[in-house]
C-alpha cells in the first residue's frame, strides 16, 4: 500500500475505483443534487477539497492517534474540515450554498471520505495520502458532472446551467443552450430520472470495461505468438 506508485493511485481514483461507478458510494448526493453539471460540478469540487485535506491530516496526524480511538478522531478531523469547506462557499459562493444546501454538512457522512482515512491514508505517507484523496475527489466529480451534464441534455436541453450565477461570472463561458426551444423531458430532472440515467451509466461502464479488457487481452496474446 504505501509504495503504490502515482499512476496507480490515479488509476483507481478516476477510474478503477470510482467511489461512484465502482464502489457505489455517495449515492444520496450523488442523485440529490445533479439536475445540472453546475451542481454537480459545485458539489463534487466541495468534496474534492475534503477528500484531499483529511487525506493529508489522517497522514500527518497518523503516528499521533491511538488505533482505538482512530474513528472517532478520523470523523473529527473530517467534520472540522467540511466546516472549513461549508463556511467557505457560504462566504464566496452564497448562491451555489443556497443551491446544494445541507448536502454540503452532510460530506461528513460520506462513506468514502472516512474509507479512504482508514484503508489508504493512515498508512501512507501526506503526499500520496493528498493525492490519492484529490484522485478519488476527480473520480467522484467525474460522476457527478456526467450523470449531471446526461440529465440536464435530456431533461432541458442545456449543459451548466446557471453556472455564472452559482460559481462565479468567470464560469459563464460553461453556459451552452445545446437544443433551442426544446420544451424538456421533465422525467430526467427529477430524481426518478437520476436513477435511471445512473443506471444507464453503470451499464456504460461495465461494457467499455469489458472491451477494454478483451483488447488487452487480445493484445497480450498477440505479443506471446511473436515471442
Amino acid at each position: 500500500m504505501s509504495d503504490a506508485s502515482y499512476k496507480t493511485i490515479a488509476q483507481d481514483g478516476l477510474w478503477s475505483s470510482n467511489v461512484v461507478f465502482v464502489q457505489m458510494l455517495a449515492l444520496c448526493p450523488l442523485l440529490a443534487v445533479t439536475g445540472t453539471a453546475t451542481n454537480g460540478l459545485g458539489m463534487g469540487l466541495a468534496t474534492t477539497a475534503v477528500l484531499m485535506l483529511s487525506g493529508l491530516s489522517v497522514s500527518l496526524l497518523r503516528r499521533a492517534i491511538l488505533p482505538e480511538v482512530r474513528i472517532p478522531a478520523f470523523v473529527l478531523v473530517i467534520a472540522a474540515l467540511v466546516t472549513i469547506v461549508d463556511m467557505a462557499i457560504n462566504a464566496w459562493l452564497h448562491e451555489l450554498y443556497k443551491v446544494l444546501g445541507l448536502f454540503i454538512p452532510l460530506i461528513v457522512t460520506n462513506c468514502a471520505i472516512l474509507g479512504r482515512a482508514e484503508a489508504f491514508a493512515s498508512k501512507v505517507d501526506p503526499l500520496r495520502a493528498a493525492f490519492d484523496g484529490l484522485m478519488m475527489g476527480l473520480g467522484f466529480t467525474f460522476a457527478l458532472v456526467v450523470l449531471g451534464a446526461t440529465r440536464e441534455i435530456v431533461g432541458s436541453g442545456t449543459l451548466f446551467a446557471n453556472a455564472a450565477l452559482l460559481l462565479g461570472e468567470h464560469m459563464a463561458f460553461l453556459e451552452i443552450t445545446l437544443i433551442p426551444d426544446y420544451r424538456g423531458f421533465l422525467l430526467f430532472i427529477l430524481p426518478p430520472g437520476a436513477f435511471l440515467m445512473l443506471g444507464l451509466l453503470l451499464a456504460g461502464k461495465r461494457v467499455l470495461d469489458a472491451r477494454l479488457e478483451h483488447a488487452r487481452r487480445s493484445r497480450t496474446a498477440a505479443a506471446l505468438k511473436e515471442a
